[in-house]
Order: C-alpha cells, then sequence, then structure tokens
C-alpha cells in the first residue's frame, strides 16, 4: 500500500512497536478538530443572528412546551423545512433541545438569548464583531495597516447599535462592582462618565446613591442612547448631558469623586489611552476613584483568549485600538499618578482597574 493511502501516511513502516515503541501515542498526529470548529464558527454565528432575526428564541418562550418545527414556522411565517434544519444547527450550537420531533430553549438560551431574558445578550450578539464587511478584508488590513472601513470615519453609525447591545452586560457589571467599590456608601457622590455609552456605569450609581448626580459624556448621537436609558431607569433628573469628544469637552478640575472609562480606552491605543486617563485623574477630586473597565490580556498574550480576539475585533475595524495587558493598563494608571490600583471582576470576563487620587499632592523628590 503507498503511504499517503495510509490512515496516518507519516508514520512509516519501520514505526513498529519493536523498533519505536507505541507509535500510535507517540507519533499520532493532532486531531483536525480546532481547525474544524473555526471553519465552523462562521455558520454558527450566522445561524444565530438568523435564529435572533427571526424571532426563534422569544417564540418558543412565548410557547413555553416544546414545539414541532412545523408548528413553529407556521407562527414566524417561514419555510418549514428551512427553519427545521436552523433548530437543529441550534441544538448542535447547545441553545435548543430536541427530543421526538419537538424543540424548546435550554437554560442557556432563556437567560442570554430571549429579549426579556434575565442577561440578555440578544441585541449584542449581531453588533459584536463589529462591520463584518472589515472581515472580509481582514488579510488587506493587515498588509497595509489600516482597515478598509474604520468605524472612526463613522463613529456613531456604529456605536449606537453596539451599546444598545452592550447596555444590559455593562450594567450587570457595574451594579455588582458596587461591592468591591462601595460606590453606595458615598453620601452625595459626583459621577463623571466619560464614552458612556448608555451610560450604564451612571446609572449604577445614581441608582444606589439617592444624593448621586452625574455628568455623561458621549458622542452626537450616542449620546441620545444614554438619555433614554436614563429616563426609563429613572435617573435622568439627576444626570447632565455633555455632549462632544471627550479629549475635548470642558472638565471642572478636582470636581468629581468617581470618574468612569468603560471600554473606551482600547479603542484609542496607548498614548492616547494615557492621555485619557490623565483627564481623568485631573478631574478627580484627592481620595477620588477612577474605574477603568475593559478587557485585557495577560502578560505574555497567549493565554486570555477572550481578550486576544477582541484585539483582532479592534484591529480589524479601528485606527488605533488594541486591548492591553493588565500590566500596561495598571501602569497608565500609576504614571498619571493613581495610587491603590486594584483589580476586579464583578461578572465573568467583565474586568475593571479601580485606582484611588492621593488625598494629598504627591511630595517632589529634590536632589
Amino acid at each position: 500500500m503507498a503511504s499517503d493511502e495510509y490512515a496516518y501516511p507519516e508514520l512509516k513502516k519501520t514505526h513498529t512497536m519493536a523498533r519505536k515503541g507505541r507509535p500510535w501515542t507517540d507519533y499520532k498526529p493532532p486531531a483536525a478538530a480546532p481547525v474544524w470548529a473555526v471553519i465552523e464558527g462562521y455558520g454558527r454565528f450566522h445561524t444565530l443572528v438568523a435564529a435572533l432575526d427571526l424571532g426563534v428564541f422569544d417564540t418558543l418562550h412565548e410557547l413555553a412546551a416544546p414545539t414541532a418545527g412545523a408548528e413553529l414556522a407556521d407562527r414566524l411565517g417561514v419555510s418549514a423545512g428551512h427553519l427545521t434544519t436552523l433548530l437543529e444547527g441550534l441544538v448542535a450550537m447547545g441553545f435548543v433541545e430536541h427530543r421526538g420531533g419537538l424543540f424548546e430553549l435550554n437554560d442557556t438560551a432563556r437567560r442570554y438569548l430571549t429579549s426579556d431574558g434575565a442577561a440578555s445578550m440578544a441585541a449584542l450578539v449581531p453588533v459584536a464583531p463589529g462591520p463584518l464587511g472589515n472581515w472580509d478584508r481582514l488579510a488587506e488590513t493587515v498588509r497595509r495597516g489600516m482597515p478598509a472601513r474604520p468605524i472612526d470615519d463613522d463613529p456613531a453609525a456604529f456605536y449606537v447599535p453596539l451599546v444598545e447591545g452592550t447596555f444590559t452586560t455593562i450594567l450587570r457589571a457595574a451594579t455588582r462592582a458596587d461591592r468591591f467599590v462601595r460606590y453606595s456608601a458615598l453620601d452625595a457622590p459626583r459621577v463623571l462618565d466619560l464614552g458612556a455609552g448608555g451610560a450604564p456605569w451612571a446609572i449604577a450609581v445614581l441608582s444606589a446613591c439617592p444624593g448621586a448626580t452625574a455628568v455623561v459624556n458621549d458622542l452626537p448621537g450616542v449620546i441620545d442612547v444614554a438619555a433614554r436609558k436614563l429616563a426609563e431607569h429613572s435617573v435622568a433628573e439627576r444626570a447632565e448631558l455633555r455632549p462632544g469628544d471627550y479629549f475635548e469637552i470642558d472638565l471642572e478640575p478636582e470636581a468629581f469623586d468617581v470618574v468612569v472609562l468603560g471600554h473606551v480606552c482600547r479603542a484609542e491605543g496607548p498614548e492616547r489611552a494615557q492621555q485619557l486617563i490623565e483627564r481623568a485623574f485631573a478631574a478627580l477630586r484627592p481620595g477620588g476613584l477612577v474605574v477603568l473597565s475593559d478587557y485585557f490580556a495577560d502578560r505574555q498574550r497567549a493565554h486570555a483568549g477572550h481578550a486576544l480576539m477582541m484585539g483582532v475585533t479592534m484591529m480589524a475595524s479601528t485606527r488605533r485600538g488594541g486591548v492591553p495587558t493588565f500590566g500596561e493598563a495598571s501602569g497608565w494608571l500609576r504614571t498619571a499618578g493613581f495610587e491603590a490600583v486594584r483589580l476586579i471582576e464583578p461578572i465573568g470576563f467583565q474586568f475593571a482597574f479601580v485606582a484611588r487620587k492621593p488625598s494629598s499632592p504627591l511630595k517632589e523628590d529634590h536632589v
């Protein structure tokens, strides 16, 4: 038999037990499963997006009982055969259970993929990768060192759906962060939320502290989302909207007790992130806190898979964006003058650095 007819052609005839020990453990090539997982990833993403677009999860949740594919298709007004195939894809992905020809949601889908789920990500899924067209041009982006269509050229068009989609998750993180930050123990804090998006951090503090007030900033257009969310949570009367570029808007010096930089530094690159942190330092009263929330890579940039892929996402669609390491982010804070730097994880994969502006001016060294 020719060598290429073997299941593993690299196992030569000389690789016998007598000559080489145990060839099927010592020389067996690695499985191709990781490659297939990536190939299927494209289809899995679009399968999930299609199911959300069609209302599959919400309708199954409303039916509240195992349902045949044809019955669900009739409800949704779609092709029964095609929907059944889509449902089987959702079974393979671990979101839907299939027994006796009937489909129903599992707990993961109920929590994360229904519109009113306790931790719904339904609005986040379609927008999380950024503009899909940029992924088709990723190799060219790497060649040129610049995405074909950077979101920086029209940030409001991209960020409005993104901040809508991320609001529920970030609000959960911001609310639970009180266990570590203890902003609810402050009497009447004044909060500055820079690049606030839907203002989940400002809302969390305002909701926990009846005497708190906030200045909420984001770009024109994006800040409209914050205005709506603040009203929905009945805290709008204690928030001032300040639209504009967070590098350019006027900020009162030493006027705030808490400054939030929530998922903004990674879009700016190291130099601009450092400048933004320095703006936060100048705006804080002595003893005030900065909260720097983002995704961070490990020191070797080899193990924090979610953060590393977020770095690829930023590279695909922004001019300067990237994911810093934990050490780089803490270094930015210390360089700006912050002390007592610590890291918290209010919910899974949502990290935040909390640091304090010194209560008294740092003494200068005299030579």
